[in-house]
């Protein structure tokens, strides 16, 4: 009871220079304190070695503070919007991964930082009804890795916010599939004749999500289509059309990897409209520079990314124009050695190269693996090393249609194209290596015999 009562003494309240409400400071620990914001695919990873390293072992405190209290991995958010996955069976709850791999999870967004007194600051939670959940609260650090991601970029296009839904979050993503479903439906039962574009899927930003997107939404919006809309024609009153304002879809991909997915795009009926700029998003559909419309009333944003606007907030530390925390090849902000930073919330300029490393789920995890040994050197004393980002290569997933892309690295250094079942058994392994990273090898395979079996006994797609 004397050391409850100690903590709860050295409990205090600092007040935000914005003039928010007073924070309570976490209690104070005698070991090293580690702080992981953000529980991304490498947050969570980060998070989950430490804790398993140092955590279980009472080497050190590692906390990790997360605004959401369920992980889903990012590059399967377009599944779910689609309605291909359920989000229940591939969520993980952050609470039980910290209480089995010796770090504690805390709820709540970061909303500043104080680098002087090394505490950040995270808001109040609330429920559904407005019933507060967690208060304002300051968690003291040693060691801070910030690893919030990124999200979209609207680049100040009017009506993107109130008429577009972006896919940053699962919730996002359930939110689109909800209002997609809800269309269908609406448009079985209607008196009224289905208006134009009243079925249409417009989708802005044709990278690897909205490429990826558009063929989900083929398979899927027919499979819907099938359990009883009979009054829908799947080929007459659903169109999938995807705009993008380079000259070709993937843009940050290799041309051959662009146009193969191109070709089984258009083999499906989506309509590509590379080169093509917006300028306004209403409820009624899509304007381009063009003075062209696209009447759709369903309209998804995934064209471009930039950092939180947090980070430009974080007392002084450098961020790009894009919002993007820059650090060195350690991966130590500039104007502070004791935060770190990984994942898509970074910018890293490699010395000798033209591009920073691009804001994949593969850098994500190469970077988690890396800080995790530089921390631990960290804690020893010892000089950090250099993180060398290695590119394995992309892999783009249509669904049940096709997987196309290219590995690198695997055959003298070169690349080596791939696609078909070889390729999706590739994109695949991504997502087993992300949980056998938060796992381990037999529960993963445990997990697998589970779902595979599961998926016997229920519908392909969401429902409802």
């Amino acid at each position: 009871m004397a050391t409850s009562e100690t903590a709860l003494k050295a409990a205090r309240t600092v007040v935000m220079p914005s003039g928010q409400d007073s924070l309570v400071v976490d209690p104070a620990t005698d070991l090293p304190k580690i702080v992981v914001v953000g529980g991304g695919a490498g947050g969570l990873e980060l998070a989950t070695r430490l804790g398993d390293k140092l955590g279980r072992k009472k080497k050190a405190h590692v906390t990790l503070l997360e605004r959401s209290r369920t992980h889903i991995w990012k590059p399967l958010l377009h599944e779910i919007a689609a309605g291909s996955m359920d989000v229940g069976r591939h969520e993980l709850d952050y609470l039980a991964q910290g209480h089995w791999h010796g770090f504690r999870f805390r709820y709540g967004e970061m909303i500043g930082l104080d680098r002087k007194n090394r505490l950040v600051h995270t808001a109040a939670t609330f429920d559904d009804e407005g019933r507060q959940i967690t208060p304002p609260r300051s968690y003291p650090y040693d060691t801070l890795v910030i690893a919030i991601g990124s999200v979209s970029n609207d680049f100040g296009t009017p009506g993107v916010m109130t008429n577009a839904i972006m896919l940053d979050t699962p919730e996002q993503a359930e939110r689109f599939n909800r209002r997609l479903i809800n269309a269908c439906i609406r448009a079985n039962t209607q008196a009224d004749p289905i208006r134009p574009g009243q079925l249409h899927v417009t989708i802005i930003g044709a990278g690897a999500t909205g490429s990826e997107l558009s063929a989900e939404l083929h398979r899927t919006t027919r499979g819907l289509i099938a359990y009883g809309l009979d009054k829908v024609n799947p080929e007459r009153d659903i169109k999938i059309s995807l705009v993008e304002a380079q000259p070709r879809i993937l843009p940050a991909l290799p041309e051959k990897l662009s146009l193969a997915t191109s070709e089984i795009l258009k083999g499906l009926g989506v309509e590509i409209r590379a080169g093509s700029f917006v300028t306004e998003v209403t409820d009624k559909g899509v304007m381009l520079k063009t003075g062209e419309f696209i009447p759709s009333e369903l309209v998804v944003w995934a064209a471009g990314v930039k950092g939180p606007d947090i980070l430009a907030r974080l007392d002084g530390l450098e961020v790009t124009k894009g919002n993007f925390l820059v650090v060195r090849e350690t991966l130590e902000t500039t104007l502070d050695p004791d935060i770190f930073a990984l994942g898509d919330c970074t910018y890293l300029l490699p010395e000798g190269h033209d591009h920073p490393i691009p804001p994949r789920a593969q850098a994500a995890h190469q970077e988690a693996s890396h800080l995790y040994k530089q921390i631990v050197r960290r804690m020893a004393g010892q000089p950090l090393k250099p993180f060398r980002y290695r590119d394995f290569g992309s892999l783009v997933s249509l669904g049940e249609y096709s997987t196309v892309g290219s590995l690198m690295g695997f055959i003298s250094g070169k690349s080596m194209w791939v696609e078909g079942l070889f390729a999706k058994l590739m994109y695949r392994m991504l997502y087993k290596m992300h949980l056998m990273a938060l796992h381990g090898y037999s529960k993963v395979i445990l997990d697998t015999i589970a779902r595979t079996i599961t998926r016997r006994t229920e519908p392909p797609i969401k429902l409802h």
